[in-house]
């Protein structure tokens, strides 16, 4: 049986967090754990299509399948294209796929969803050979936002992007409008953040960081960080719930917050944003397809129907982020909930490149050895 079938008849291979609900998920799916790659997978009433498209992406994109998007996109897109689309979520994300092709063996999926500046880099930096094909032409393309594109080889998509930045509770602290105002001995304690070695979210922040005081300065101000006591912890959702259950009153996550608050009716009074420096790390997210796909052209169908305006819109609010087109089409109130800073900051690939795995190793070595 070749792996196609295989994956057909063993069912979506989706992974469900701890905090997701399976029940909750289009086609009653029940999920089963794969010890060998580390995802779960899922069966489903979905039916029978003449195509199946695999499609690799992190986990909260569809672990929690009452507000992620996972589960919403996957039956729009089964009820127009007479395809099967199967979510596969490893935990190690891109990581399992270079593994795979430095090692030989097959890459389970068609295209990859949620590739950023530093995965692509990664990506070079590990294999001789390519992982992701050129992109070709993908109906949408034009509408992309001006700025956002972050691959020079063509291989990656842009579909929504998001800044970094503090958020708050302004019931309990007033964040600081500087880097510097971190240092403060009145905020010992108060920041929680995110391993940049294991986390998107805590690269995107140490990324920011250096952007700031440099390369020849970033480790001084993280040791002075580490002397006010911040702590660090794996994850986004690590990070997010000690914060959420008071263990602190600031944590880096994204500024989009009060979208997340406004549709779990929470007090957006403990849900502030501020952008340190008038700043934000604009962190677009992307996808592509796989060399070697099956289906390569199902995959750029489906790239094609994700940037669509009303698709567009609707990945926004349920990934908490900003669309990736000019044509999105947005709830009245998503721009009040949704800030942007006054002046995005990021890397782009070429400045990364030969860099940024430095700059994680000695960020590494230093905070465990202080």
């Amino acid at each position: 049986m070749d792996r196609r079938s295989f994956l057909t008849a063993a069912g979506a291979a989706v992974s469900v967090s701890s905090a997701g609900c399976a029940g909750l998920g289009g086609g009653g799916e029940e999920s089963s754990t794969d010890e060998s790659t580390g995802t779960e997978t899922s069966t489903s009433d979905a039916g029978s299509a003449d195509e199946t498209l695999v499609v690799g992406t992190y986990s909260a994109f569809v672990d929690s399948p009452s507000t992620s998007p996972g589960a919403w996109v996957k039956q729009r897109f089964e009820e127009e294209f007479d395809a099967r689309l199967i979510w596969q979520t490893p935990s190690n994300e891109v990581n399992h796929y270079i593994e795979r092709r430095n090692a030989g063996v097959d890459i389970e999926a068609d295209m990859y969803l949620g590739l950023n500046t530093d995965h692509l880099v990664r990506v070079d930096e590990n294999l001789d050979d390519g992982l992701f094909a050129e992109v070709g032409d993908v109906a949408g393309q034009d509408d992309i936002k001006p700025g956002l594109q972050f691959d020079p080889n063509g291989r990656a998509i842009p579909y929504d992007t998001g800044y970094i930045s503090l958020v708050f509770d302004g019931t309990a602290t007033t964040a600081p409008e500087t880097f510097d105002g971190l240092l403060a001995e009145e905020h010992a304690g108060d920041l929680i953040t995110q391993n940049p070695a294991s986390s998107a979210t805590g690269r995107a922040f140490l990324l920011h960081t250096i952007k700031q005081f440099g390369p020849d300065g970033y480790l001084d101000y993280w040791s002075d960080l580490q002397d006010n006591d911040v702590r660090v912890l794996g994850s986004w959702s690590d990070a997010y719930s000690a914060w959420s259950g008071g263990e602190a009153p600031m944590v880096v996550s994204y500024s989009t917050d009060q979208v997340f608050a406004d549709q779990n009716d929470a007090n957006l009074a403990k849900h502030q944003i501020r952008f340190l420096n008038d700043q934000g790390y604009a962190n677009p997210e992307g996808m592509a397809v796989f060399e070697g796909a099956d289906t390569p052209d199902l995959a750029r169908e489906f790239m094609g129907f994700l940037l669509r305006p009303e698709i567009q819109g609707e990945i926004a609010v349920r990934n908490v982020q900003f669309p990736a087109t000019e044509s999105a089409e947005l709830p009245a109130d998503y721009a009040e909930l949704a800030q942007e800073p006054p002046e995005p900051v990021t890397f782009g690939y070429d400045e990364l490149k030969g860099s940024v795995s430095g700059w994680i190793s000695d960020w590494e070595r230093q905070f465990a050895s202080n």
